[in-house]
């Protein structure tokens, strides 16, 4: 009664993901409790959380008995039966080789299970000599992988600066010579990409604010409640709107496509042809506090170009409700707006969609990375404004990628171009979601300089003899975090990472060793 056994995918345990990545797994442990005592300390539950997570060396091998006779097609009560997931169990380095894990898999000849290859995960890096003691192979192929942090959190005078966004390149090659080698420029290496939005390093961060601006008034749409913004101008928003209204009065429409030459803020994305309701979405979203204010402003508009006091300039393509009234004013013809309850707030939103929509059609395409029919799904204006702000924030998370990359890494265009089609691809199926990671193939030397005078934060070696499911492998793997969470490893260092500011790298080393074994 006190033994749980999980199934989850591989992947969610550093040692098992070694092996069996993202397929099904049975995990085996000791059942816990989700109850905590009030007496009972925060550290005191863990520590007893960890313990009853563990089992014995002699627990493991009564299972292991279980679940090889389950699966050996010669026992009569098990004829026919499929192959089971992987079997993993948590154990607590009571033996003489300090195991912390033990793992069975079944081995397949077409639909029939043939045998069987246990696992054993310890802390001991004789690899050779322990694959060679195992499995005598006439050869042996030795395989490394490391993974070094090119992106993220980074330690400036002795003080952490924590980032939820990071960039982290894992390396594979052939012929590993030594331990702790640094890859060959031969390995093939993968990006692995994490950004979250809104990092004051990102040269996009004025867009992100901008961003946030607009989902506060999505949000106040949807919930009827808006927590506004602390504004960026001490001028009212009627004010600023009055000032910009006389000054465009004064001028032709060539005028005002020349002012705009300017961009109104300094950023990456600044566009030099920003038109009138682009310039008052700027100068709004920076200062409206209110409903209020988001009414008067727009009255002030509308009642312009009712009387003919300004024939500002606009987009051919623009598509919000106040361009369609501009559109209209050319002919002295508007339709009544009646601005209450949330319509100026719906206006206001349309007129931030149809400016940011721009801005990411000026750089992804400006820059030769998509083009318009790649952006159909992203610049649609036959959904809800709900969803279309959903599909902007996608878009400004392919843009954070595509900049982190293209600012801190100098990406070549052919990668910055197949990343780009990637994020697209990606988030036409997927919700939004910063906490994905995107892969990229990449060429080792195009980052070389990053990581060559640099200490890996996982180091792998692997050896390997038979082939097909014959294959049995020995690995072994030192990081800076240990890979077994279960048991708690005596160190020096603070938080269970290993180098903090040390020049010389030190490590965790987990071995995981495979054993064959066949049926008769």
């Amino acid at each position: 009664e006190d033994i749980q056994i999980l199934k989850m995918n591989g992947d969610r345990v550093a040692v098992v993901n070694l092996y069996c990545g993202n397929q099904p797994v049975f995990i085996c442990e000791k059942y816990v409790s989700n109850v905590i005592d009030d007496k009972t300390s925060l550290l005191n539950t863990v520590l007893l959380t960890m313990k009853m997570c563990l089992h014995s060396f002699s627990f493991f091998r009564q299972l292991l008995s279980q679940y090889t006779l389950s699966q050996n097609a010669n026992v009569s009560a098990v004829d026919n039966n499929p192959a089971l997931h992987p079997l993993w169990v948590r154990c607590d380095m009571s033996d003489p080789a300090e195991t912390t894990w033990f793992g069975a898999e079944t081995v397949s000849v077409g639909s029939k299970v043939s045998g069987v290859k246990l696992y054993s995960v310890t802390c001991k890096d004789e690899l050779k000599q322990e694959h060679k003691k195992r499995h005598h192979p006439s050869s042996m192929a030795i395989k490394g992988n490391a993974r070094f942090n090119l992106f993220g959190s980074t330690i400036v005078e002795n003080t952490m600066i924590e980032s939820q966004s990071s960039v982290t390149v894992d390396f594979k090659w052939s012929h590993v010579e030594s331990i702790l080698e640094t890859p060959p420029l031969s390995s093939t290496a993968t990006l692995n990409i994490k950004i979250a939005s809104g990092d004051m390093r990102s040269p996009v961060f004025e867009m992100y604010r901008e961003l946030e601006f607009l989902q506060t008034l999505a949000d106040g749409l949807r919930t009827g409640e808006t927590e506004w913004m602390e504004p960026l101008e001490t001028t009212s928003a009627v004010n600023l709107t009055k000032t910009y209204l006389e000054g465009t009065s004064e001028k032709t429409t060539e005028t005002t496509k020349t002012e705009t030459d300017t961009p109104i803020f300094n950023s990456l994305l600044g566009r030099g042809d920003l038109d009138f309701v682009e310039q008052l979405w700027v100068r709004m979203r920076k200062s409206v506090t209110s409903y209020q204010d988001i009414g008067d402003c727009l009255k002030l508009v509308i009642e312009a170009l009712r009387y003919g006091d300004i024939k500002p300039w606009i987009h051919r393509d623009s598509s919000s409700s106040l361009s369609k009234l501009i559109l209209q004013s050319y002919h002295q013809q508007i339709d009544h707006v009646s601005l209450t309850g949330v319509t100026p707030v719906h206006m206001l939103l349309e007129m931030g969609l149809d400016k940011m929509r721009k801005d990411y059609i000026n750089y992804l395409i400006g820059e030769q990375l998509t083009t318009l029919n790649h952006l159909c799904y992203y610049l649609s204006t036959e959904v809800d404004l709900q969803e279309q702000v959903i599909r902007l924030r996608k878009l400004h998370h392919l843009l954070e990628i595509i900049v982190t990359c293209t600012t801190f890494l100098g990406l070549p265009y052919d990668r910055l171009f197949l990343l780009t089609q990637s994020c697209l691809q990606h988030y036409k199926t997927y919700p939004y979601d910063e906490d994905h990671e995107f892969k990229l193939q990449i060429k080792p030397a195009l980052i070389s300089h990053f990581y060559q005078k640099e200490h890996p934060v996982v180091w792998g070696a692997e050896v390997s003899s038979g082939h097909g499911p014959r294959e049995v492998r020995t690995t072994l793997q030192l990081s800076d975090r240990p890979l077994v969470d279960h048991v708690i490893f005596e160190t020096d260092y603070p938080n269970e990472t290993v180098n903090g500011d040390s020049e010389d790298p030190a490590f965790f080393s987990t071995m995981v060793c495979c054993s064959l074994i066949n049926f008769a």
